[in-house]
């Protein structure tokens, strides 16, 4: 923002909603509710200085078309996004849309990821240098913004947002910076003391995890916000052990985002080739049960239906169901991806895409983890309080058999008033067997040739060196 108020003519600051992107395959209704409680809240912040986001429902090209017929643009000014081939082509587009008339664009840093690279040489010393350096505090009074009256007259033939937008929806996470500063706010001054001990559990890590996902997502919060606060409470000696293994993992997020910058073909293909020619038996009942959290599996489908309700899950039973579709329905990854795309309310690609082609064994690099989901769910869940919330058909089995109800006797069935196969269902696979057929077929493609070689490359670009520490 200083740059542009430095330049010195009139601001027109604008969003863009692409129909484009609304309506692709990883797009969902929460995704664009978000954004769109983010900007009333924008707004709501630029009351003071008579101005407003300019909110637009077309394609980037045509608003810039429409732009230039009343208005001489002299530069344009953004955050450099991740994103995927939809917007990596709307971006190569306007490049030379804006070239061709000399208009200068300037893209500024998100995440510490830098557009460009060949190897990941001092990424990690770039990075910490990155979320160090001092925050700017834009002198919004110093700016010449257009008017509100001038921004409806931009905008009278042009906003048309759908209502839907517009509904809050009470189990999810409501959009904008103010309420991502709260969230922010109350991990760093208490809900991070059960960090670590619930960052695991379905149900305890919705209140012991930092929650600021979906705002450093959709531009909320910066990355470099949210370390220096928990950087702030460090060096105070709170939670130290706590706040080192959250930077971590905010460390880890940019990783992941800068890896898919530097090959962001992931979207479409394994990152490591080799795996290009292994088949798959496609079996459209088994991702429609995944899909909808039917598959007889309790804390399998209990993660699926939380998640289609509030949007959110914890690493490890985000991890647990691409795994279950991929290793124990051995299905491709591919089939999931979009699925889950449109669930996750934090839904950012650079993250998203790594993640689904690491938990499904496809890289070659990484240790190929079979999450168990019983044991995950005697683990993570032992009372079953989770799973008992999410599919009340188990409400009132005891504890010690909601995690295995296939395994409940014809007896105790009546007893319980509950008959699997009515009142829940069977599983559609046998856990324990679909895990130990996964092993040996994951296994044997590590050991491809192929597979191996593509590996050598992917370690050399993309490994960071020391990359535990």
């Amino acid at each position: 923002m200083d740059a542009a108020i430095n330049l010195g003519h009139p601001i027109l600051l604008a969003y863009v909603f692409e129909p484009s992107l609304i309506q692709a395959s990883q797009s969902d209704l929460r995704h664009w509710r978000f954004v769109w409680e983010s900007l009333e809240d924008l707004n709501r912040q630029l009351q003071p200085y008579q101005t407003e986001v300019a909110i637009f429902h077309q394609e980037v090209n045509e608003i810039f078309s429409q732009l230039e017929l009343g208005f001489e643009i002299a530069a344009v000014f953004s955050h450099q996004e991740t994103g995927i081939q939809i917007t990596f082509q709307r971006d190569l587009q306007i490049k030379s849309w804006l070239q061709s008339r000399n208009i200068p664009w300037y893209e500024f840093l998100q995440q510490g990821v830098r557009r460009g690279r060949k190897s990941r040489a001092n990424w990690r010393k770039e990075w910490f240098s990155y979320v160090a350096a001092t925050q700017v505090d834009p002198k919004l009074n110093q700016a010449r913004f257009l008017s509100n009256t001038e921004i409806e007259q931009i905008l009278k033939s042009n906003l048309n947002i759908p209502e839907d937008w517009k509904k809050p929806n009470p189990l999810m996470q409501k959009g904008g910076e103010t309420i991502g500063h709260k969230y922010l706010k109350s991990f760093v001054e208490d809900r991070v003391s059960n960090y670590s001990r619930n960052i695991s559990k379905p149900e305890r890590s919705r209140r012991s995890c930092g929650r600021v996902s979906p705002y450093l997502a959709w531009g909320c919060l910066s990355i470099r916000q949210v370390f220096q606060a928990s950087e702030i409470k460090k060096k105070e000696k709170f939670q130290v052990r706590n706040f080192t293994n959250f930077q971590s993992r905010l460390r880890w997020h940019c990783h992941f985002i800068q890896k898919f910058e530097m090959e962001c073909r992931m979207e479409s293909e394994p990152i490591n080739r080799g795996f290009l020619k292994v088949e798959y038996k496609k079996n459209p009942a088994f991702i429609q049960a995944w899909k909808e959290g039917n598959t007889g599996i309790p804390l399998i489908d209990a993660c699926m239906r939380c998640l289609i309700q509030t949007g959110y899950l914890n690493f490890r039973m985000r991890a647990m169901l691409v795994s279950f579709l991929t290793h124990h329905l051995g299905q491709n990854w591919k089939d999931g991806s979009d699925h889950l795309g449109r669930q996750f309310l934090d839904f950012e690609p650079g993250i998203h895409y790594p993640q689904l082609q690491m938990q499904a064994g496809v890289t070659g690099i990484n240790t190929v983890r079979i999450y168990n989901p019983i044991k995950q769910s005697k683990d993570h869940d032992p009372e079953g309080e989770f799973i008992k919330k999410w599919v009340p058909e188990l409400s009132q089995i005891p504890s010690a058999l909601v995690h295995e109800p296939w395994k409940i006797s014809p007896l105790e069935q009546e007893d319980l008033d509950f008959h699997l196969g009515k009142d829940y269902l069977f599983p559609i696979v046998d856990p324990e067997k679909a895990g130990a057929e996964a092993r040996k077929r994951i296994w044997a493609a590590q050991k491809d040739p192929a597979v191996l070689k593509e590996s050598e490359r992917i370690v050399e670009q993309h490994t960071l060196p020391n990359r535990w520490a």
